[in-house]
């Protein structure tokens, strides 16, 4: 995950300065410089972490902190604040206008996502109740029409496209088609380059100018750390970009680019790509994503992700049955699968304060649930509905099955027993706690359960 390094290195800082209680000046100095190695080895710009040890060495020398009882968490204070500071003080939100369709014209270098990312971004707006429409404007690229075809299909949202002819005419014509079927929402992909050229800048100010957008956005690919940077500087003075978006920051990446962007740009990142799938997409949210470097986890997003894939009338149905205990295989398999569509574990555990810090040496085995739905496929539908059955020849079919061994199926069923009985208490209660209490479970039931290896 993107900024993995950094974190461990920035909570190994704040550990020593816990542990010693009263700081005095030379604590704090000899805390900014490893705070600064820190940094520039996660790729910062140089000048963003000179001007950001900085300010966190100045307010972190003040009586107020040095004379306070808990000094460290003061300074852990400060450079929370101003890693908000660096990334944007607010939330940015998209340039919607007044009236008219909002034109987001997407822009980036061959290989940042866009194509992807701009059927993600449609996916986000249509999930909020707006009507996107997705345009292919990109002529050049080998089979970008139907890789946006294909994405579009995925997300739900209509594409726009008129063959391999001037871009131009398909974003003037894409706009009319917009407003003629009610698409309150516009992405043009437009065309990229493996580098910045004056033909790619040409093109681009021609839409600009043709079909005059509310919002330029800028894909950058993370894993090119300062590179990236770069690029988002190159376009904005060539293009006037409004906001950026950046791919990959689910990769092992050093994550400097998300650090350096806004000071070395002034404009903002809104959006973050956070793996393949199309769910894996994020608002950007500055103080959630400082929190995120400092271990203090991110419930708000995690919480989030959960609604988004938890169906309402589901998560009450399956209530009802912990209430009535019939809750079996089936529903369990069915939770699971509503588990994996927040992502990987490892990026769940990193979300919750305190965990992700605790268990980063932890070896997280991301293929128990495919293990775990395995066995349960493996299963008649008598034995899904009722695990007691299940005896020692049954066992050994089920692990042969599934490809694993008697001893995972024993554990699953064990842990399933455990379950149920914890069901059963929390069912016997006629009080609204514990129905609430069982609603909130049935969202989240089984993500807690330990690795089967």
């Amino acid at each position: 995950m993107a900024f993995e390094g950094l974190s461990e290195k920035l909570n190994n800082v704040f550990r020593k300065l816990k542990s010693r209680g009263k700081l005095t000046e030379s604590d704090i100095k000899e805390a900014m410089r490893e705070v600064r190695m820190a940094l520039l080895e996660a790729d910062v710009s140089y000048k963003v972490v000179k001007d950001f040890v900085a300010k966190v060495s100045e307010k972190a020398v003040g009586a107020e902190v040095l004379e306070s009882l808990t000094p460290a968490q003061q300074v852990i204070k400060i450079v929370r604040d101003e890693l908000c500071a660096l990334m944007g003080d607010s939330n940015a939100r998209i340039n919607m206008p007044s009236k008219g369709p909002c034109i987001i014209m997407m822009c980036g270098l061959q290989g940042s996502g866009k194509t992807t990312h701009s059927a993600k971004l449609a996916k986000h707006f249509k999930k909020e109740g707006h009507r996107p429409l997705l345009v292919a404007c990109d002529i050049y690229r080998p089979a970008a029409i139907n890789q946006l075809k294909v994405v579009g299909e995925k997300a739900g949202v209509k594409v726009f496209e008129m063959g391999q002819i001037n871009p131009v005419v398909i974003a003037k014509q894409a706009v009319a088609h917009a407003k003629d079927y009610g698409n309150d929402i516009i992405i043009l992909d437009t065309a990229g380059r493996l580098h910045i050229d004056e033909q790619l800048m040409d093109e681009l100010k021609n839409i600009k100018s043709e079909v005059q957008p509310s919002e330029i956005m800028l894909v950058v690919d993370a894993m090119t750390g300062q590179d990236a940077v770069n690029v988002a500087k190159a376009f904005d003075d060539a293009l006037g970009i409004d906001s950026v978006l950046m791919s990959k920051l689910d990769s092992d990446t050093r994550g400097g680019a998300a650090l350096s962007v806004l000071a070395v740009t002034g404009k903002p990142i809104k959006f973050v790509g956070t793996g393949e799938k199309l769910d894996e997409f994020e608002q950007f949210h500055p103080e959630r994503m400082a929190s995120r470097i400092l271990g203090m986890g991110d419930v708000m997003t995690l919480i989030e992700k959960a609604e988004n894939i938890m169906d309402q009338k589901e998560a009450e149905a399956v209530a009802k049955k912990f209430q009535e205990n019939k809750f079996d295989m089936n529903d369990l398999l069915a939770q699971l699968k509503q588990i994996q569509k927040m992502g990987s574990i490892k990026s769940i555990i990193s979300m919750l304060p305190g965990v992700g810090d605790k268990l980063k040496d932890v070896d997280v085995d991301e293929k128990q649930f495919l293990r775990i739905e395995a066995m349960i496929t493996s299963m008649t539908k008598a034995e899904r509905e009722k695990p007691s059955i299940i005896n020692p020849s049954r066992k050994r079919r089920i692990a042969a099955g599934s490809g694993t061994d008697v001893s995972e199926v024993n554990k699953l069923l064990r842990q399933f027993e455990q379950m149920q009985k914890m069901m059963k208490q929390l069912g016997g209660g006629k009080g609204m706690k514990n129905k609430k209490m069982m609603k909130r479970l049935a969202g989240m039931n089984f993500d807690k359960m330990p690795p089967m290896n």
